[in-house]
């Protein structure tokens, strides 16, 4: 190479580094801009959740024991709206793969009780509860599991696919963390619009193990999005323990490795569980980016109706049903509103005459004609060329 090749090689090499370091400069003064804006926005959301905590907080006296009441009554649904499924199930008239939410019911009810009607919801396969406590009648939830045509889903889902557009519940999604990437994508277009709303998206403890899970955290604390990251620990990815799955036991500790704010909760207590749900609710729709709730809760059932459910021993589950959330948060209204057994027969007597009125009707109801099974499958014939 001539001397004068050799210069010009040179001054490309210093003008490249140059480019480089200028780059690395221009990154370095955005992050330090970011970080003094991340500060005073953090500092800002503090004083707005306070001021929607202390908005959302239901009334002390006769306000704090009716809110109660209604939080027990909508336990008692999921509960005895699971024990029905087990008996139709049993009885043939609910078919394929069942997924019972009993034990957890604390979880889809405080968690929905700190959300609006505006926020979108995306759940799991075991989402009966979700559905029931996100407000969908129990007639519509029951007709879906019956197969009947005047389901949420028109009796196209089944127990897995529950879905109701008209109140933001998208699913209902039968693979494990199928869920997340939708949820993101929901809270990207409500960010998009400048709707202030927020997505709560339910998964396993299971779904931590899936790349969606990683891609999903990663791009709403990267984007800042306004999600609710809801993860329904309890213990168990199908028959495989937690400590068996995961090197990492702590989840949220996990989750907060992508920058995003992240707690443990007590998932057998719906009073923790909203309390917790409507901090990180009322953060992220003040701004705050998404946020991971880890919901420390324990299935008394099998993961689904074909589980023989030999991987636990039945010591671990009587220990874990010391603590059933309908038992915990009874137990807490004895003690402080003075709610007692004619209280709960009342409220059981109502739960059961719906569920009465549930089954009945679904059973009533048709299913969907074979003419119409190509419906929303494909499209009307395009006309011309």
């Amino acid at each position: 190479m001539s001397p004068r090749r050799a210069a010009a090689a040179a001054a490309g090499v210093r003008g490249a580094a140059g480019v480089r370091d200028e780059a690395v400069q221009v990154r370095e003064r955005a992050a330090r801009g970011r970080t003094v804006q991340r500060e005073q926005a953090v500092q800002e959301r503090a004083v707005q959740e306070r001021a929607v905590q202390e908005r959302a907080a239901p009334d002390g006296g006769g306000g704090r024991a009716a809110h109660r009441r209604n939080l027990l009554r909508r336990m008692l649904l999921v509960r005895r709206f699971e024990e029905r499924c087990v008996e139709l199930y049993s009885a043939g008239e609910v078919r394929g793969f069942v997924h019972l939410c009993i034990g957890e019911e604390a979880v889809p009810v405080g968690v929905l009780e700190a959300l609006t009607g505006d926020d979108a919801v995306v759940s799991t396969y075991r989402e009966h509860g979700h559905a029931l406590a996100r407000g969908i009648p129990a007639e519509s939830v029951m007709a879906e599991m019956l197969g009947r045509v005047t389901g949420c889903s028109r009796g196209r889902g089944g127990s897995m696919h529950l879905f109701d557009a008209s109140r933001r519940f998208y699913g209902g999604h039968a693979i494990v963390a199928g869920g997340l990437p939708v949820a993101a994508g929901l809270a990207l277009a409500d960010r998009m619009r400048g709707d202030e709303r927020v997505t709560c998206c339910f998964f396993g403890d299971g779904a931590m193990a899936e790349g969606a899970f990683h891609e999903t955290a990663n791009l709403a604390a990267l984007w800042g999005l306004p999600l609710v990251l809801a993860c329904e620990n309890n213990l168990y990815a199908m028959g495989t323990p937690l400590a068996r799955e995961h090197a990492v036991t702590d989840l949220a500790l996990r989750a907060a490795s992508y920058g995003m704010a992240a707690w443990p909760v007590d998932g057998m207590d719906v009073l923790a569980v909203e309390k917790a749900a409507r901090r990180a609710a009322g953060a992220v729709r003040a701004g705050g980016g998404p946020h991971f709730l880890e919901l420390r809760t324990y299935r008394f059932r099998a993961h689904s109706m074909y589980d023989p459910d030999r991987y636990r021993e039945r010591s671990e589950i009587e220990r874990w049903k010391a603590r059933d959330p309908l038992r915990v948060l009874g137990d807490r209204m004895r003690a402080e509103d003075g709610f007692g057994d004619e209280g709960l027969d009342a409220l059981e007597r109502d739960v059961a005459a719906e569920l009465d009125r549930a089954v009945e009707r679904a059973r009533a109801a048709g299913e969907e004609p074979v003419e119409d099974l190509l419906r929303f499958v494909t499209g009307p014939p395009r006309e011309g060329p």
